[in-house]
């Protein structure tokens, strides 16, 4: 029976179940004739019997090593203010598993925009190619990438507790030479700067300059490593007035250089950056250290960072010096920390005086949970407040959360927020999601007055039946005031199954204003840019082709013909920092995700990926933070999550960014 297919098996047993009903039904006559006749079987005629349900692997070639493919072609009809414009194009990916040269993944794009911002049409698009996992002698083991990357840097570098420096976007190479044996990491990119653009189709700007950076990490013995990172790049990336970002000329050199200590318990790290340029000349040290005692865990350090430093193209933390402290304590029930920061503008020019913060949550029952936090910033005439309560609650229908948030400040800009919401994130079947979010507020930003904001969000999927899909997010929001928006916020997808392979999907947008959270008064994270844009609504036609083959079983080295199951997921910008994504919530888009650290995907418009057909089994699931908006970061808990495929099952990850509250 082991080796009969589950349909069959299925088939055979409601066969032998109606057999059974069927000799009861005449076990009297039968029991009277017996001497009369032979025993006969009851046998169902197999005219008579269901038809087996269609199977989705019918036809898949399990031959050779994983490899999938997908094209899709688009089109595209954008309104943004009183401009009209569309767009075509065609995207391709797709990865190759090799015995010998490591994993091969492709994600190009290529798109022509008629009548964009006045200007003729215009053809762009962007290509990259991956090779990972190329292993050498000596312990040795490459990634290379082709086409519009990111500047790589090496873990150490990453690992930054108060001060997150981004990569640089750029049309080029770049290649990471590792050796586990004693822990090196090599790495070198070169190639021209730009920006990505487009709508849905995303491409790639080159601007006038290049991008260079050499990096390099090492183990000095057994608890000391080091590393650094040099990079070189003409002009820098600045907001423009419609939202969006262009390149300044200029150009800027750079240096960061790290040491790290850790014996497991405690570490201690030392970062020194020093920057010159066409936009000054400037140095900047900090020092990060950790402690663990038993339930506790203190952070603290000191930092000084002189008025015009620079990393690359993105604008970071500059024109400050100080210290901070932050304390953490995690048990079975309570979790709570609280910490503070002295800040002192070198220049006189920023902000001077002190931030704290506080947080607590405890978990009253297995489905009750409450906290609360609060931040403080004393600036002497201008202070600040930024409080949260929250209530979780785990019900027959999900997860449930409603949570109040304020923010008032005095002197200079006197600003009162507050916001009433509730989300729910309704526990459905398998493969099918949905969270709601209702929302009602008074915003006041920059001294102006309040804009009472209510809205209403869904974000999720379903099937609609065993072809059609839809997903996606949508908010509609009402308010009055001088910031105020009316109307719909809308990203969905309906996808139909149109034959094997084939898909063919819908997609309407619509998008209007930008707006910063009143609630984060940390003086350190980057300023947004907050501007007013007009409605921005897109259609959007594509048809896309899919195409998976090979012995999934590969990925982890197991057995040919092993089971298999998907792997699905989103990156979002996890606002209210409880590890869950809202519908209010908005998706990291562009951002490269790893499986087992050798097939790359990246997130699309809702910040979504998919691996399909992944072997069933332990694996481990890694975000590249490369295109998350500054000050959003992953932490270490964040960026690398294991996980276990079952089969024919979808396994979900939902990974949230963070930034210091």
């Amino acid at each position: 029976m082991s080796n009969i297919p589950a349909p069959a098996r299925s088939c055979l047993a409601v066969g032998l179940a109606i057999s059974i009903l069927a000799l009861d039904a005449q076990a009297r006559p039968l029991a009277q004739s017996a001497e009369e006749a032979a025993w006969q079987d009851q046998v169902i005629a197999p005219e008579d019997l269901e038809p087996l349900p269609p199977d989705e692997d019918a036809g898949f070639d399990a031959d050779g090593l994983p490899r999938s493919f997908r094209m899709e072609l688009l089109m595209s009809r954008t309104e943004r203010g009183a401009e009209t414009f569309t767009e075509t194009g065609a995207s391709l990916g797709g990865f190759r598993d090799t015995e010998m040269h490591g994993t091969f993944s492709l994600d190009a794009t290529v798109q022509r925009a008629d009548g964009r911002q006045g200007r003729d049409a215009e053809w762009g698009g962007k290509a990259t190619l991956w090779q990972r996992g190329l292993y050498m002698d000596g312990g040795w083991r490459a990634n290379n990438g082709l086409g519009v990357l990111n500047t790589p840097s090496p873990e150490l570098l990453r690992q930054q507790y108060r001060f997150f420096l981004p990569s640089v976007p750029f049309a080029g190479a770049s290649t990471e030479w590792l050796q586990g044996r004693d822990d090196l990491q090599l790495q070198a990119s070169l190639g021209r700067a730009g920006v990505f653009n487009g709508a849905r189709v995303v491409g790639f700007e080159l601007a006038d300059g290049n991008v260079g950076s050499v990096s390099g990490q090492w183990r000095l013995d057994s608890r000391w490593r080091a590393a650094a990172s040099v990079l070189a790049t003409d002009g820098r990336i600045v907001p423009d007035e419609q939202g969006g970002t262009f390149f300044q000329d200029g150009r800027t050199r750079a240096l960061h250089a790290a040491t790290g200590w850790d014996d497991g318990r405690n570490s201690v790290n030392t970062n020194l950056q020093a920057s010159n340029g066409d936009f000054g000349n400037a140095w900047g040290a900090w020092l990060d250290v950790q402690h663990e005692r038993g339930r506790y865990t203190h952070n603290y350090g000191a930092f000084n960072l002189q008025p015009d430093l620079a990393w690359g193209a993105q604008p970071i933390n500059n024109d400050n010096r100080g210290a901070y402290y932050r304390l953490n304590y995690q048990h079975a029930r309570w979790t709570w920390n609280a910490g503070f920061d002295r800040i002192t503008s070198i220049s006189g020019d920023t902000f001077d005086g002190w931030y704290g913060t506080a947080f607590a949550r405890y978990q009253a029952s297995t489905a009750t949970g409450y906290g609360a936090s609060v931040a403080l910033r004393d600036a002497g005439d201008s202070d600040a407040l930024a409080t949260q309560l929250f209530l979780d609650r785990t019900n027959r229908w999900g997860n449930s959360r409603a949570q109040l948030e304020y923010a008032g400040s005095t002197g200079g800009a006197k600003d009162d927020s507050w916001q009433l919401s509730l989300d729910q994130s309704l526990q459905l079947q398998q493969g099918k999601r949905l969270t709601l979010t209702a929302a009602y507020g008074e915003l006041s930003y920059d001294d102006r007055p309040a804009t009472g904001t209510y809205s209403v969000a869904a974000y999720g999927g379903i099937d609609l039946t065993d072809r059609l899909t839809l997903d996606g997010t949508a908010r509609w929001t009402q308010g009055d005031g001088p910031d105020a928006f009316r109307g719909a916020d809308i990203n969905l997808n309906l996808a139909w199954r149109v034959a094997n392979r084939w898909w063919l999907v819908a997609t309407l947008y619509e998008n209007r204003g930008s707006r910063r959270s009143p609630f984060v008064i940390d003086p350190l994270a980057t300023e947004q840019p907050f501007v007013n844009l007009p409605r921005d609504r897109s259609v959007f036609l594509s048809l896309r082709y899919e195409r998976q083959a090979g012995t999934s079983a590969a990925v982890i080295g197991g057995n040919p013909g092993s089971a298999a199951g998907s792997v699905q997921g989103s990156v979002f910008l996890d606002e209210n920092d409880d590890g869950q994504r809202s519908a209010s919530e908005l998706p990291a888009a562009n951002v490269t995700v790893l499986l087992d650290g050798r097939f790359a995907v990246r997130t699309d418009s809702q910040g979504n990926f998919e691996f399909p057909r992944v072997a069933v089994g332990s694996h481990q699931v890694e975000v590249v933070p490369d295109n998350l908006p500054l000050p959003w970061f992953l932490d270490e808990q964040a960026d690398r999550r294991s996980i276990e495929v079952v089969v024919r099952e979808t396994t979900r990850v939902d990974i949230g960014a963070r930034r210091q509250r």
